[in-house]
């Protein structure tokens, strides 16, 4: 998050490791958590990992028209399905500086419970000593925690974030975006400039506004109760079908990418027939190959020369991108007795 990259204690691998561990030791096989090396991710054991993002060549007009993005969501007209799913894959691009330290981002896809989600720890931190990555991986892995005690198919992410926040006890502060799909459509809230949107027949119908105190100085929860709170998140219920597409991820992919550029990578490779998590490494890479231009106009740039600064280009930083397809058991079911 922040443009300072400095690096961090080599402590990231024994921190990966037992949290994979403890989830494994609960026999809950369903929690991933995803943050460290260069394209790491655990997620749907549906999907195998690969250690780099494929190449993409997208060119799209720079910027778009403002999508709406009220909490209310009920103009989307969409019926309620209590049969659908989330399919999830992601891709984790740390900054180049940071690939041997895992970077700052974390996320996590919780498959049976129907939830992902991403942070951002803020790289300040590191001018202080402190493993800036470090409060955004124990919010996360908190927040798995706070998942598995909620009701099946009811998960409120807003209370998940309040328990995950009180739990956290590391030194630092981040961004957190948390989504669940319930009976009632996708549930989420949003503090700061991660966020997430909503692609639907190659259309954006959803983004989640930034979050911002000022120019690049973003919302966030930090330890000793100095930063933002989680009731300061924004809370947004949103009604979803079969197809639709969730795209969540931490600035890293929002500064460099617009909306537009987001939903092309999306509709080629729902086309195509990618997975997820190839649709996920795809858009990252798109992301990454922007923050290193230097000349093409991106989301950042636009902000920054709105708030009188002179910058162009791509802004580097850890890139997390979480994909998730919403699908539907009843079309799922009606297809395998239809090929019987």
């Amino acid at each position: 998050m922040s443009l300072q990259n400095k690096e961090q204690p080599n402590n990231f691998l024994l921190y990966g490791y037992f949290i994979y561990n403890v989830a494994k030791r609960k026999g809950n096989s369903s929690p991933f958590l995803g943050f460290g090396f260069e394209g790491f991710h655990i997620s749907s054991p549906a999907y195998s990992s690969t250690g780099t993002a494929p190449d993409v060549s997208f060119d799209n007009s720079m910027k778009e028209e403002q999508h709406s993005s009220s909490a209310d969501s009920s103009e989307l007209n969409v019926p309620i399905d209590r049969t659908l799913k989330l399919n999830s894959g992601s891709c984790y691009l740390p900054h180049p500086d940071k690939e041997e330290t895992g970077g700052e981002d974390a996320h996590f896809i919780c498959t049976d419970e129907q939830a992902i989600g991403v942070a951002d720890g803020v790289g300040g931190w590191a001018d202080l000593g402190v493993d800036a990555g470090q409060y955004a991986r124990e919010l996360m892995s908190n927040s798995v925690n706070a998942i598995q005690e909620e009701p099946r198919g009811s998960v409120d992410p807003a209370r998940v974030l309040e328990k995950a926040y009180t739990s956290t006890k590391a030194k630092g502060s981040s961004t957190a975006c948390i989504i669940a799909l319930t009976d009632q459509g996708l549930h989420a809230i949003n503090l700061g400039d991660s966020g997430f949107m909503v692609v639907r027949d190659g259309c954006t119908v959803f983004r989640s506004p930034v979050q911002q105190h000022d120019f690049n100085f973003t919302y966030q929860l930090e330890s000793g109760n100095a930063g933002d709170l989680p009731s300061s998140g924004q809370v947004f219920t949103i009604p979803v079908a079969p197809g639709d597409v969730v795209i969540a991820g931490t600035d890293g992919l929002f500064d460099n990418l617009y909306n537009n550029d987001i939903t092309a990578v999306v509709v080629h490779a729902v086309r195509a027939g990618l997975g997820p998590q190839v649709t996920a490494q795809k858009i990252a890479a798109l992301a990454r190959q922007r923050a290193q231009d230097k000349n093409r106009q991106t989301p950042f740039s636009t902000a920054a020369q709105e708030a009188g600064f002179r910058y162009y280009g791509g802004k580097l930083d850890d890139i997390t991108v979480v994909v998730s397809y919403i699908t539907s058991d009843h079309n799922e079911s009606l297809s395998s007795k239809s090929s019987n």
